[in-house]
Formats: structure tokens, C-alpha cells, sequence
């Protein structure tokens, strides 16, 4: 059963300590979806596609997008969100994947204002936001939805870049398709048992706090 965050004005009690069984199935459907999935020396391929597994990094605030079986204990109650900064936490492994009724091909670089969906790979639960105050600073709140990847469609976010291509090394920002906020680390951060960890929403404006950039990962080649 997972755990849940209380409601964070009384902040006593988060997180337990990761079951060793979970974090070997984790290490397990990393190492399967890098074999099964990689095609070539990705390194020297520049652009985000679809089906790639990858992690976001908010270079202002210098962590990664980040998600655990622990529900929030204030607003949806769904799985939480937010921003750490160890960059070889396997938690803040995300799957690129196209619209629910829209799949996109293995391979296909995103284009830039084109609609995907991020799912977070070891819970297979989507990125998700909707008209819920975030626990912090209350601004939208940002969860984890769906089951085994399936959820609906309040998981679509627009990707907002320079280019015609989402490019590995650009900045780029997520913006939600329902409600038009963007991806935040807003800055603020818990305090313990998981100090350091930042809290994610739903922002109104463009701004460095919603600017995100492709790191670590496995980028998938497009099949000739």
C-alpha cells in the first residue's frame, strides 16, 4: 500500500524507507527498457523522441523531476510530485509517450507544440495536474495519476520550445493542455524526513522556475 504525505501544515511524518524489493524491480525495468529500447549510440542523437526514458532537470533550482509511491495528504490525495536534486535517484526515470488517442511511433522526435504525456516509470502512473491547491504554495497542484500508464486526459501537456524539434540541449517548459499552467519548482521545500526535496505545481507565467532540459537517459532512434 503506499504511503501518504499528511497535510504539510503538520509536517511529522513523510516517508518510509524504499523496500529493497521495490527498488530491485525499479533497477530491473530500467535495465529491460534500455535493451530492448536502444538502438545505437544515443549520445550522438540530439533530440528527444518518443519512447525515450529520460530525466528533467529544472537548471535554476539544479533538480530533477521526481516521483514515489506517497499520496499527498492535502488536495487530490493522489501521488506526489517533486524536484530532487541526487541525480542518481531512479525515481525520476520518464517515459515519453503521445497522446491517449493519438500514440506517437517509437523513434519520433517530438516536435515542438506537439501533446505528450510523461509517465513516471517505476509506478507507470502519468503526470498529471487539475484544479487542486498544491500544499505549499498553493499554487496548481501536480500529481501522479493512472494505472499501468492509462489515465485520462488531464495527463496531456504541450511542449513549448525554440525549435521545430524538442532538442536535447534546449530549454524547453511543459505546458498543461487543460488548464494552460506550466511545470514549476516553485522554490519552496520540505522539511524532514525528505529535506531538500522541492516542491512542484502549476504556474500561470513563463518564467526560469518552468524551464526544464533532457539529462540522463535513453534516447530512442528513429527505425529507418
Amino acid at each position: 500500500m503506499a504511503a501518504t504525505l499528511p497535510n504539510f501544515r503538520n509536517f511529522s511524518q513523510i516517508l518510509r524507507a524504499t523496500n529493497i524489493v521495490k527498488y530491485v524491480y525499479l533497477l530491473t525495468s530500467i535495465a529491460f527498457f534500455l535493451c530492448s529500447h536502444s538502438q545505437g549510440d544515443s549520445r550522438e542523437f540530439k533530440y528527444v523522441t518518443c519512447g525515450s526514458v529520460l530525466k528533467l532537470v529544472n537548471p535554476r533550482h539544479n533538480v530533477r523531476l521526481h516521483s514515489h509511491e506517497v499520496k499527498y495528504g492535502s488536495g487530490s490525495g493522489q501521488q506526489s510530485i517533486t524536484g530532487v536534486d541526487n541525480a542518481d535517484d531512479g525515481n525520476s526515470y520518464w517515459v515519453v509517450r503521445g497522446k491517449m488517442d493519438a500514440p506517437c511511433k517509437r523513434g519520433t522526435p517530438v516536435k515542438c507544440g506537439s501533446t505528450v504525456r510523461l509517465q513516471h516509470l517505476a509506478t507507470k502512473r502519468n503526470l498529471h495536474s487539475h484544479h487542486f491547491q498544491s500544499p505549499i504554495s498553493h499554487n496548481q497542484e501536480v500529481s501522479a495519476f493512472g494505472e499501468n500508464g492509462e489515465g485520462d486526459d488531464l495527463d496531456h501537456w504541450s511542449v513549448v520550445c525554440p525549435t521545430k524539434f524538442w532538442e536535447r540541449q534546449d530549454k524547453i517548459r511543459f505546458k498543461h493542455s487543460a488548464t494552460k499552467v506550466y511545470l514549476q519548482v516553485t522554490g519552496d521545500q520540505f522539511g524532514r524526513p525528505i529535506s531538500g526535496q522541492k516542491e512542484i505545481s502549476g504556474y500561470s507565467y513563463p518564467e526560469t522556475g518552468n524551464e526544464w532540459k533532457a539529462t540522463e537517459g535513453i534516447y530512442v532512434k528513429p527505425t529507418n
